[in-house]
């Protein structure tokens, strides 16, 4: 025998038990973004490896250790890491942000060669939205206020907390970075060889850290909130100001960053201790030098991106109520001649008069016995039968496999009316 061939560790399979909840939480997030006007964009999975690298940084985690890069002939490429990226150079590319406004956003699968772990693989999946050419913090807010409906939509609502920052324009930064560092070069000693290297190349990444002495150390670091520029700081309390207006509750984390390089002004994440440790569900906030960084003409942009596996995890824990659609609402069991040709008909006419309804052929032979089990077994609400004196009869009978009702005898012609009449 063949040795079996297995999935790579950290890219997994979506079975048919699973992939409806996929699609509830996919259909509300698409539902969610259409209500309030974005249109949906797609990108390649594969980019030139510099878009990435100017992108994000150089220095960054992402760049430096997670891409998955290869030579195509005398071109690098890599598997998408993230989707801001690759949006902003479809958009400079295409023209769509040329003196134009947008609202986009996508969904789809992402690669980052990390330690697997639950809810975090190395194919994972995301929904991103991102906007262009809006520089005012009512589109920060709107962003927000979107993904606060979106937990509502999902049931978790009550089970996330938004947390908020404003990271300032990069000469604020820098002087802030300057001020850090001088710090934490006074508690070296706490640093692993990891976060060390951090206060070379990228010092406030060590703000999120998870080394429990460093943050206890950190409660006493400069706060990045003391150097904003007065653009940052206005932009700021206005976005505040509109959040408290709208009810939207959030908590004022100073310590927030987020990883990638091009972010600015505002940054927030929403996160759950719903799936043990703390961990972000959503993050995002503004990249306005991001566009003229890669090529375009100078426009400002601010987006979010989810993982979908972590929210598809946090739905399962606490929404009960996910009303998961069955694979099979009618099962079609047939025997005898002309009972086949017969049967296609028939399932032919209810998915073009009843679109909505899940209908199943048998195809696999057997006895009425056999093929009853398989209906049951798919949870189906009712199977149709077709044998030969309904064949000749130009009649099925309609049994109901939940209820216990007593089967009835219907002319082919009343069928649609009554599966209608029973459905709805």
């Amino acid at each position: 025998m063949a040795k079996t061939i297995q999935a790579i560790r950290g890219m997994n399979d979506c079975s048919p038990t699973e992939t409806p909840l996929w699609q509830w939480v996919e259909t509300k997030v698409r539902n969610v973004l259409a209500s309030y006007g974005y249109s949906e964009v797609r990108m390649p999975i594969v980019e030139s490896t510099p878009l990435f690298a100017r992108a994000i940084g150089e220095v960054t985690d992402v760049v430096s250790k997670e891409m998955y890069t290869f030579w195509d002939n005398d071109e690098q490429l890599t598997l998408r890491p993230e989707g801001t990226a690759g949006c902003v150079r479809a958009a400079i590319e295409r023209g769509w942000i040329y003196n134009n406004e947008q609202r986009l956003w996508y969904m789809g699968p992402m690669f980052r060669h990390e330690r697997p772990q639950k809810g975090r693989y190395r194919q994972f999946h995301q929904a991103g939205v991102e906007v262009f050419g809006i520089p005012n913090p009512e589109i920060d807010a709107e962003l927000i206020i979107l993904t606060a409906r979106l937990w509502k939509a999902l049931g978790i609502d009550q089970h996330v907390s938004l947390q908020l920052n404003s990271i300032g324009s990069l000469e604020a930064r820098a002087n802030y970075r300057s001020a850090l560092v001088a710090f934490l070069e006074q508690h070296q000693s706490l640093m692993s060889d990891e976060e060390k290297e951090r206060l070379v190349k990228n010092p406030l990444r060590i703000l999120d850290t998870k080394n429990q002495a460093l943050q206890e150390v950190l409660n006493d670091a400069p706060k990045l909130l003391d150097y904003l520029d007065e653009e940052s700081r206005e932009h700021f309390t206005q976005l505040c100001s509109l959040l408290d207006a709208m009810g939207i509750q959030y908590e004022v984390n100073p310590k927030l960053v987020r990883g990638l390089d091009y972010y600015n002004k505002t940054v927030f994440e929403w996160v759950t201790s719903a799936l043990g440790a703390q961990g972000t569900v959503c993050g995002g906030g503004r990249y306005d030098g991001l566009v003229e960084q890669l090529g375009g003409h100078a426009t400002q942009g601010v987006g979010f991106a989810m993982g979908l596996e972590r929210l598809v995890l946090l739905v399962q824990e606490v929404n009960k109520d996910v009303p998961v659609a069955k694979a099979v609402d009618v099962y079609i069991v047939y025997s005898g001649e002309g009972a086949t040709l017969n049967a296609f008909q028939i399932a032919e006419t209810l998915r073009s008069e009843l679109p909505d309804l899940r209908v199943m052929t048998h195809c696999s032979g057997g006895k009425f016995q056999k093929q009853f089990k398989r209906a049951d077994k798919l949870e189906a609400e009712f199977a149709l039968v077709i044998g030969e004196s309904e064949v000749t009869e130009k009649t099925v009978v309609i049994k109901d496999l939940r209820s216990g009702m007593e089967q009835i005898t219907v002319p082919q012609t009343a069928l649609v009316a009554e599966l209608q009449k029973r459905f709805s």
